[in-house]
């Protein structure tokens, strides 16, 4: 009999995305193919720490079940705790957030010497820096919506001109503004500001989440999603439409809430030369960005002149019930468990020719 392959699925963690990351991971315990793949749960708790695998398999079943951290220690001093489950042959990471995607779980992975689903290093810590991503996919030629940073420096200084409305307004070229966390997902601590009095409370509550905000112009016109999925050569997906419901946006709320006011729409009712415009930026983004594995890239049609405007990148993408990524995968043929499948070859296919690579002279 063939011998299964050992995947360490982590999951949870301490962001802001912390309840979906166990959804996703609860999704893909479901979803992968236990003839071909022996399944570890990794929860990393809210906390910061890692739990047992007993506590890791009931939340997968509950999410709301809460554990005591009985070590008393931060983050993941205990990974003294993967000791007690079998050798991991490769990690599936779907810790979304600050610690999860943003390069800081890849880097213990490679210091592990294990292969790993996803962005490597460099990649995820880019992608993680909205300014970054949207600095790099300029240099591609791909359009970008106008924007200004505010360092947490900059945000302390009360004459900075940058926390005057009227000042960034004029300079971005309207008063319809987003405010938002250049390091954080699924809209966490996003402001839709268009009168002045909204504006200081806006960057307030973005620098909870970051010490770098963004102020970026809003683009009038609906969102449009696509997949990309593999290495060197990858695979881009249809296109999906985000429909908001008239005056609202794609909160957090909308994406993850019962009520949600938003539906997705998969395949997007949209012309072919557009379609085929969202698939070629984002493939663009994907490559210049050194992506990996897999990612969702977002972007804006504009209404005025049609024109595609690349807004954001994410590196690890949902996978709840819900999540647009692997919904278009499967529009595409994929089943969300051969997706899975193909995450795994990746991740592995990748370790295998870093394998190759040099380190020193002979």
């Amino acid at each position: 009999m063939t011998k299964k392959t050992r995947v360490g699925l982590i999951f949870g963690g301490n962001s802001s995305e912390y309840e979906v990351s166990i959804v996703s991971g609860g999704n893909i315990y479901d979803a992968i193919d236990k003839d071909k793949f022996e399944v570890h749960p990794i929860w990393i708790t809210n906390e910061g720490y890692i739990a047992s695998e007993a506590d890791s398999f009931k939340v997968l079943q509950d999410p709301t079940y809460q554990v005591k951290n009985p070590k008393k220690v931060a983050n993941l001093a205990n990974l003294t705790e993967l000791a007690n489950r079998p050798e991991i042959d490769i990690f599936f990471p779907i810790v979304h957030g600050n610690l999860g995607e943003d390069g800081v779980l890849q880097g213990l992975f490679r210091l592990l010497n294990k292969p790993f689903v996803g962005d490597d290093v460099l990649a995820a810590a880019v992608t993680m820096d909205k300014e970054m991503t949207k600095i790099l996919a300029s240099r591609v030629g791909v359009p970008v919506s106008k924007w200004v940073a505010i360092k947490r420096r900059e945000y302390n200084d009360a004459g900075n001109v940058k926390l005057d409305y009227a000042q960034v307004s004029a300079e971005l070229g309207t008063s319809d503004l987003f405010v938002k966390p250049s390091n954080q997902g699924s809209s966490v601590g996003i402001s839709h500001v268009q009168h002045a009095a909204d504006y200081a409370p806006a960057l307030a509550e973005a620098f909870k989440f970051d010490d770098k905000v963004l102020v970026e112009e809003a683009i009038d016109g609906t969102e449009v999603e696509t997949a990309v999925l593999g290495n060197d050569d990858p695979q881009v997906s249809g296109v999906g439409q985000i429909i908001n419901q008239k005056g609202t946006w794609y909160s957090y709320d909308n994406k993850y809430a019962g009520n949600s006011t938003t539906t997705l729409q998969i395949p997007a009712d949209l012309p072919v030369s557009v379609v085929e415009t969202v698939r070629e930026q984002a493939l663009k983004v994907y490559q210049v960005t050194e992506c990996s594995g897999l990612s969702r890239i977002d972007s804006m049609l504009r209404t005025s002149d049609h024109k595609v405007i690349f807004n954001e990148l994410n590196a690890l993408p949902g996978f709840t019930n819900i999540s647009m990524y692997p919904k278009l995968f499967e529009e595409a043929g994929i089943s969300y468990s051969d997706l899975i499948t193909k995450l795994l070859t990746y991740g592995q296919a990748r370790f295998d020719h870093k394998a190759t690579l040099l380190h020193k002279h002979d």
